[in-house]
């Protein structure tokens, strides 16, 4: 990475309990935040959260995003780790494209097929800020919360002794976003 701005560390008090917070801002000013437990293990749990404002903020049933939010929240409160929100709206399209992306599935296109109307891959994501945060912060080996086998793969020399899957119930409302993501794309669900 050329040039992080980086911030101080704070208190993030949450309903799930006491973290810290600390933002990192890369070279096209996307910033991207480390909320940590003060209890950080030699091998800590780390969920690398993709940005999913509609399911994070706007409690969309559409995807599992903020479910899985939620669930890392608590058990790192309570095992201690660390999540690192990763600011890539939309699998890195953005939110104004994610927003016609889900016109097209209005429509009957899934997720991926939505994306590639788009101009899109099917994913957009890169990780070279995830493995920044990590390095700078101390994390040489980790356990991590994910069902993406990308994000197992992409972490470069990060070492991951463990995938601590996220199981998430389907609703109406996203069971063919997760039949995509597991048929498609590879997600380990």
């Amino acid at each position: 990475m050329k040039s992080i701005e980086i911030s101080q560390i704070a208190t993030l008090p949450t309903k799930y309990g006491m973290f810290k917070i600390q933002a990192f801002k890369d070279e096209i000013n996307k910033e991207h935040l480390a909320i940590f437990t003060d209890n950080l293990s030699d091998e800590p749990i780390v969920r690398v959260h993709s940005e999913c404002l509609t399911g994070d903020v706007l409690n969309s049933v559409k995807c599992d995003c903020g479910e899985q939010l939620e669930y890392a929240q608590e058990l790192i409160a309570k095992e201690g780790g660390m999540i690192i929100y990763h600011r890539q709206e939309g699998r890195n399209i953005g939110l104004l494209n994610k927003v016609n992306a889900y016109a097209l599935q209005d429509k009957g296109f899934d997720t991926i097929e939505a994306n590639h109307q788009l101009g899109f891959k099917a994913d957009e994501r890169t990780y070279e800020v995830v493995e920044f945060i990590l390095k700078y912060l101390g994390i040489k080996k980790l356990k991590l919360l994910t069902n993406n086998p990308r994000k197992l793969e992409s972490l470069g020399k990060i070492e991951i002794v463990e995938r601590i899957p996220i199981q998430i119930k389907s609703n109406p409302h996203n069971e063919a976003y997760l039949k995509v993501k597991k048929d498609q794309m590879g997600h380990l669900l």
